[in-house]
């Protein structure tokens, strides 16, 4: 079996990483990006992961452990493996908003679009993933969403658990949330 994290880029996939690694499960990482201002307690990625639409095969390292595929490289995982997928679910407002916000203090430029034309471009996007995961066989997904983690760490650590089969440290799981993290909200969550 392998444990996928996935979702948006700022949807809190970094997050369930940490909470993975805290319980007790194998995390595949590599540390080459390290913690910074918008992610304080790292990114816990794998570089090589990128190279999946090339090198499909890359994704054996992560059998019995978890590991983090940004939701457009889920359409390049290779048939013929149990995917555990837990799908980190947040407003696309507030993705929209961390990411114009990390790109801001890194001095960056984004994409020239309103955040409503972003918005629409990410839930197309989203649209195509979840039909994808749909029609595939050989995956089972946990959809978390971000604000529930916030809100009771502990419930979405039991999901998590019950999703996996694992026993896992709720109580280290559950650790890792620092609500002090959460900067980009959405006008309904002020």
């Amino acid at each position: 079996m392998i444990t996928i994290v996935s979702g948006l880029p700022r949807s809190g996939t970094s997050l369930m990483m940490q909470m993975l690694a805290a319980g007790g499960m194998p995390v595949l990482t590599d540390g080459e990006r390290a913690a910074d201002t918008d992610n304080p307690r790292g990114y816990c990625e794998w570089e090589r992961i990128k190279l999946l639409p090339r090198e499909p095969e890359c994704i054996a390292e992560a059998e019995d452990k978890a590991v983090k595929v940004i939701s457009q490289l889920l359409f390049a995982l290779p048939p013929g493996r149990d995917y555990r997928i837990i799908f980190m679910e947040r407003p696309l407002a507030e993705v929209v908003a961390s990411q114009a916000e990390m790109i801001r203090r890194r001095g960056t430029s984004g994409p020239k679009l309103s955040d409503a034309a972003l918005i629409a471009g990410l839930q197309a996007h989203l649209n195509q993933v979840n039909a994808w995961l749909r029609d595939k066989t050989g995956l089972s997904v946990c959809r978390v969403p971000y604000h529930e983690v916030l809100e009771n760490a502990r419930l979405s650590s039991e999901r998590v658990q019950t999703f996996l089969g694992h026993t896992l440290d709720l109580d280290a799981m559950a650790g890792q949330v620092d609500s002090s993290l959460y900067r980009q909200r959405s006008s309904s969550t002020r």
